[in-house]
């Protein structure tokens, strides 16, 4: 299957995912400037201002991971993912706004707060849907098309938001404005151009057929398999592994500081070495995607699991910025070949009745791991300089361990599916 006979729909889920990604991702590098830059002030609670500073910055991913599996249950129950889609784009679009607004630490909190509710409600409907637009032949591609326009916002944002931010102050049509507030209108607008898309271009699939299948189907998280032979539920297993995944990407973040100073460089090269893994994910994610369409799921996740065991380790051990940039883009490739055939073999479980659910959970394990991945490096680095990507490469192989041991195979040659409740819900 072609680049060109993918549903359009799926484009523009795609490209609202990406405007939203942009969005969300410029406030990366502006919320911790903004905080810092004096006009946010008030009461701390009794806290440090560090502190409170990484409560702000944390409380968007926790309040979402724990947001996450109840959406995904409700647009389930109700069948109504696109209702769902652009409710939370347009709770990001007043959330991203109102930032300019904000003066105070409490208010910098609920904000952020917000934001997370609007993601939680977005995300797993949004996965959801483009699973329930693809099928068996193409669902690793259209997965890794989806992921590839979310990364090519995600690595966007943060370049425009640097550039955005210094060039302040502006005057638009006779307004003025900080670079800051250009910033999060930006943000903001890259939220509502993601939900006026889903309004003009995407329809809920076979409504009354969904709310037949939601009103009779068992929806609910599974932790433990009871119709095979293994131990685990597969799409809970898959969930811990993109958790490891998650919790590896993100040890790099906090340590910047240890990483220039061990690696002689500064901040430039080590924003290439940031970089590199999400240029690997734009570029690999749709083949390797399809190639899974063709040639199963389970040995490209099980395969990208476990090189990312050695890829993770070798960050700690490597001496030269070259060699860090090697390894961080064999970490992009090797994530990438988990992550798109990992996504298409949860689709090929999940049924139109609980496809939202099934997502959520790996939703809401990558949202998890992003979230803890920088405090656990940031606690053991305290240990040693290389005891942080030793630990991530640990969980890396624990991860691979785990799929290959708990999740079966869900396709055959000829993208012909094995079995599983998907095969029978094709239309």
């Amino acid at each position: 299957m072609s680049l060109f006979d993918t549903d359009r729909r799926i484009f523009a889920l795609a490209f609202a995912r990406m405007a939203d990604s942009i969005g969300n991702s410029f406030l990366i590098i502006v919320l911790p400037l903004y905080i810092s830059s004096g006009v946010i002030s008030g009461q701390t609670f009794g806290l440090s201002v560090a502190l409170i500073t990484g409560i702000i910055l944390s409380a968007f991913g926790f309040l979402s991971t724990i947001l996450q599996p109840i959406a995904g249950y409700l647009s389930d129950r109700t069948a109504k993912r696109r209702l769902f889609i652009i409710a939370g784009l347009v709770i990001l679009t007043f959330a991203n706004f109102v930032y300019s607004l904000a003066d105070s630490y409490a208010a910098m909190i609920v904000i952020r707060g917000l934001q997370g509710i609007g993601v939680a409600i977005t995300i797993p409907a949004t996965v959801a849907l483009v699973n329930e637009f693809t099928d068996d032949a193409s669902r690793g591609g259209d997965m890794g098309l989806f992921n590839t326009f979310r990364f090519v916002g995600f690595a966007a944002g943060p370049i425009l938001a640097g550039v955005v931010v210094n060039g302040g102050p502006y005057t638009v049509l006779g307004l003025d404005m900080t670079g800051f507030e250009a910033a999060f209108y930006i943000a903001s607008l890259g939220a509502l151009v993601g939900a006026v898309l889903l309004l003009a271009l995407v329809e809920d699939p076979h409504p009354d057929e969904q709310n037949a299948d939601a009103s009779k189907g068992d929806i609910g998280v599974s932790i433990f398999d009871h119709d095979h032979d293994s131990l685990i539920d597969p799409v809970f297993a898959l969930g811990l592994a993109l958790l490891s995944v998650a919790i590896g990407i993100a040890l790099l973040e906090p340590l910047q500081g240890r990483i220039n100073e061990h690696l002689g460089q500064g901040a430039q090269l080590f924003g290439i070495e940031f970089s590199v893994f999400i240029v690997a994910q734009v570029f690999l994610q749709t083949p390797i995607g399809r190639a899974s369409d063709k040639y199963g799921r389970k040995p490209f996740i099980v395969g990208g699991l476990a090189v990312l065991v050695p890829a993770t380790l070798a960050q700690g051990l490597v001496t030269t910025p070259l060699a860090m940039i090697a390894t961080r883009l064999v970490q992009g490739a090797a994530a990438a070949t988990a992550f798109a055939p990992g996504f298409a073999l949860a689709g090929d479980l999940a049924d139109s009745s609980n496809s939202g659910t099934t997502f959520s959970v790996l939703t809401m394990a990558f949202t998890l791991g992003t979230a803890i991945g920088p405090l656990i490096a940031g606690y053991l680095v305290s240990f040693g300089y290389v005891v942080p990507f030793a630990f991530g490469a640990v969980l890396a192989g624990l991860g691979a361990l785990l799929v290959y041991s708990q999740v079966q195979e869900t396709l055959t040659t000829g993208s012909k599916p094995a079995s599983g409740p998907q095969a029978a819900g094709q239309d």
